[in-house]
């Protein structure tokens, strides 16, 4: 497993440490166990408060891993979050941990990621809100298996307000503004865009341009900082990445590999923020900078 550090502006104030963890998600929950407790282990020599995960690391992903929810062993998968949860405790760590939420009934679970404090407790949990839809092409959709969820969450560590998104959810950037207008400065994301369809094997596939791309965006609109990691499972479409404020991608991990890379998120005004004096406005619906003037030649938007 790799460790990185990129280059930056030093920080006047003391940062908080996150690993961003990448490993091969499989139908397999004792062999996810296994990775993330490894790479909790691995992330904690590394001084890291948190230690981020991706979509249904533990549970594996159905549709993708396994063909159907209904043959999740949900007591195996309540056995290995029991151990993350312990060691959580032990190594004073907090946890995001994709996996998948049963419900009561008849109702499909959530595809979820757990908050998991340094107490080794589940404190929250976000269920993906966009779950991917029938629309009679796509292989691999999430409503089949999956209910949306309907909230936000939010949580604080060492005075950081962080968030939490899942995949899909990407693709709306109305949750985004929402999360920042909560006050979130740090954005986990994770994202599982692997062992994918035979059509998506093509040389050239959207998701290795778009999600880099919206990441790096969604951070600088909104001025945060952004850990979006993946599966490493093969075809894995890009390799786990970070993105600060200001919208640069400042440390990524390669495909393919398990690994573990944590950076120091922290802010000052060397992050440039291009829409910062006009953003709370935006937000409030006014959607234009300095004053507006009534002129008639403004008002009639027909003439030379």
């Amino acid at each position: 497993m790799a460790s990185r550090k990129s280059k930056r502006p030093v920080a006047k104030s003391a940062g908080l440490l996150i690993a961003t963890c990448q490993f091969s998600v499989e139908a397999d929950i004792a062999h996810n166990r296994d990775c993330v407790l490894r790479q909790m282990r691995r992330a904690a020599t590394l001084g890291a408060r948190v230690v981020h995960f991706s979509e249904c690391a533990l549970s594996g992903y159905a549709g993708v891993e396994f063909d159907s929810i209904d043959s999740l062993d949900w007591d195996l998968l309540t056995a290995a979050t029991e151990q993350i949860l312990e060691l959580a405790g032990e190594l004073g760590v907090w946890v995001l941990l994709g996996s998948t939420h049963r419900l009561s009934g008849k109702h499909k679970p959530h595809n979820c990621v757990y908050v998991i404090s340094d107490a080794g407790k589940i404190v929250e949990r976000y269920d993906k809100r966009f779950c991917t839809g029938t629309d009679g092409k796509t292989p691999t959709l999430d409503l089949i298996h999956y209910s949306p969820g309907n909230h936000m969450t939010t949580f604080e560590v060492d005075g950081y307000q962080c968030g939490v998104l899942i995949c899909y959810d990407y693709r709306f950037p109305e949750l985004y503004r929402e999360l920042k207008t909560a006050g979130v400065q740090i954005l986990f994301q994770s994202f599982h865009n692997a062992r994918t369809s035979v059509v998506a094997d093509q040389e050239y596939n959207i998701w290795k341009t778009i999600v880099p791309a919206t990441m790096a965006c969604r951070a600088a609109e909104n001025h945060i900082w952004i850990s979006a990691n993946n599966s490493t499972t093969r075809p894995s479409r890009w390799g786990s990445f970070v993105v600060r404020p200001d919208g640069a991608i400042i440390n990524k991990l390669p495909l393919h590999k398990p690994a573990v890379m944590v950076n120091e998120c922290f802010f000052d005004d060397s992050f440039y923020d291009a829409p910062g004096p006009w953003r709370d406005r935006a937000i409030h619906g006014r959607l234009h900078s300095g004053c507006t003037v009534k002129d008639k030649r403004s008002a009639d938007r027909t003439i030379l």
